[in-house]
């Protein structure tokens, strides 16, 4: 396995890929394959190359590209009239704009030391990107939610992201800077933990894997068991049952869609070519014909009633997202199901391009192996605006026991961040021991806690960098050279 202390970002520059991001989780094709015991070994040879103390060190690139660049570079290919919201969003805190700004950061972890090991990238790792969600059986887990940006890559630029959005995050809430250091360690050394159990763990076990109530429970001080158990009662009351009394409302004999224009609303226009809704229908058929057989014969029971544009996330805002309603057999049978476009993940120019032509097969696919449990809907599928313009996306349902974790009021706060802590290191870890090599990894971090004193280190000298683009962005404002939409039009 080569090793990549800084990656050539001059190639990404002058061309506009140089190779596939590859996964190669476990070199199972020697003979005969390295013992756990070897791999863990080779692991922590690694520290000879990328020590410790070079993962606390925050290198910006010599030519670095500034974040309004960077922002208005991603707006050339979304829908223009929603970048003012995504903008807007982003406005709302130091924090905010670190969601938004995952192609900023990428750029930056493409120029530090990394130890190369490989595994499924989540792609845009940080605090408000964990959430509650229900199994194929209806088990409740907590695990990652969001993979747009998903990519194989270096552990280190999940974990990296993570940290420093807990830092930003935890200042946000008014917390000290001792306390923030804390934090840190409690996810860098859960992640420590969990990596030397999955090491060894037998691999189908490891696939069964998940972190359900008990465990959650048991990272929760007992002073904050009954916000918690609101949190699971609300997630598992979600439902498509739910959802249709929430969105949708009765237009003569039929339901339909509520527009709360700008962020919900039906489309004015239809595409120039085939109509909106045959694209619609013709995506839908795209979708289904590669489901799993059983999936396939119960999604074909449901009947398109409605459809509308729906603007979700930070970072997603201006990509073609929707809100698809179906029904069964009665008004009483609802589907909803969110669609996605699924561009080139912001990590492509500096780790290479998918390995999937269609990008929505790369959201699913990643999802699939860090998450381990996705929702039965979950798939992919083409638009076909015309002959050369296809729209990759993917399709999952809209609420089906979620629930997303917020950092603010009603979700992480100064007093339970903690608590949650350790689950973001152990829900990382997991999904990283899911699709790369455990053995490696583990070998290579152990225990020490000079690898979290170095995290913590990056994590404060990355805020601080996350804060000056922050400052450049609320000039860039101020000054109008970009423009945000007026928040009293959002509500």
């Amino acid at each position: 396995m080569s090793i990549v202390k800084k990656p050539p970002q001059a190639q990404a520059k002058n061309k506009k890929y140089t190779r596939v991001a590859l996964l190669n989780s476990v070199e199972s094709f020697k003979d005969p394959r390295p013992s756990i015991k070897k791999r863990m070994a080779d692991g922590k040879a690694l520290r000879k190359s990328v020590g410790f103390i070079d993962q606390g060190i925050y290198t910006p690139p010599k030519n670095r590209v500034g974040p309004i660049e960077i922002l208005e570079k991603q707006a050339k290919l979304r829908i223009k009239s929603l970048i003012p919201i995504r903008y807007e969003r982003m406005l709302q805190s130091p924090f905010a704009f670190y969601r938004g700004g995952a192609a900023i950061m990428a750029q930056d972890l493409a120029n530090q030391p990394t130890s190369n090991i490989t595994v499924q990238l989540c792609g845009d790792m940080h605090v408000s990107n964990f959430g509650l969600f229900g199994t194929a059986e209806h088990r409740l887990v907590f695990g990652i939610n969001d993979f747009d940006e998903t990519l194989p890559g270096s552990w280190e630029w999940d974990m990296k992201r993570l940290v420093t959005s807990a830092l930003v995050a935890w200042k946000a809430l008014g917390g000290s800077e001792p306390l923030g250091r804390k934090l840190v360690y409690r996810i860098t050394s859960e992640y420590q933990k969990r990596m030397t159990q999955y090491a060894q763990m037998p691999y189908l076990e490891l696939a069964q894997q998940f972190i359900g109530e008990k465990d959650i429970r048991k990272h929760f001080n007992k002073a904050h068991q009954k916000k918690l158990d609101m949190f699971l009662r609300d997630s598992k009351g979600q439902s498509n049952v739910q959802v249709l009394q929430k969105l949708t409302t009765l237009v003569g004999k039929n339901r339909k869609i509520i527009n709360r224009p700008p962020l919900i609303e039906h489309f004015s226009k239809t595409e120039s070519g085939p109509s909106l809704i045959e694209l619609i229908d013709r995506a839908l058929i795209n979708y289904g014909s590669t489901l799993l057989a059983d999936r396939q014969v119960l999604f074909q029971r449901y009947t398109l009633q409605d459809f509308a544009r729906k603007v979700v996330g930070v970072g997603s805002v201006g990509t073609n997202c929707m809100v698809l309603y179906f029904v069964g057999d009665s008004a009483n049978d609802p589907l909803f199901l969110q669609y996605k476009e699924a561009q080139e993940s912001v990590l492509s120019p500096y780790l290479g391009k998918s390995a999937y032509k269609n990008m929505g097969h790369r959201v699913v696919a990643g999802q699939r192996l860090l998450q381990g449990a996705p929702d039965i809907f979950l798939n992919y599928g083409g638009m076909d605006f015309d002959i050369e313009k296809t729209q990759g996306f993917y399709l999952r349902q809209l609420r089906d026991m979620k629930g997303g974790i917020e950092v603010g009021p009603g979700g992480v706060s100064l007093n339970n961040f903690p608590d949650y802590a350790k689950l973001f290191g152990w829900a990382l870890a997991l999904g990283h021991a899911r699709s790369g090599d455990a053995a490696m990894i583990c070998g290579y971090c152990g225990q020490s806690k000079e690898l979290d004193e170095a995290l913590y280190t990056f994590a404060k000298s990355y805020a601080k960098q996350n804060q000056e683009d922050y400052e450049v962005f609320c000039s860039a404002v101020k000054n109008g050279q970009i423009k945000v939409a007026n928040k009293k039009t959002l509500k």
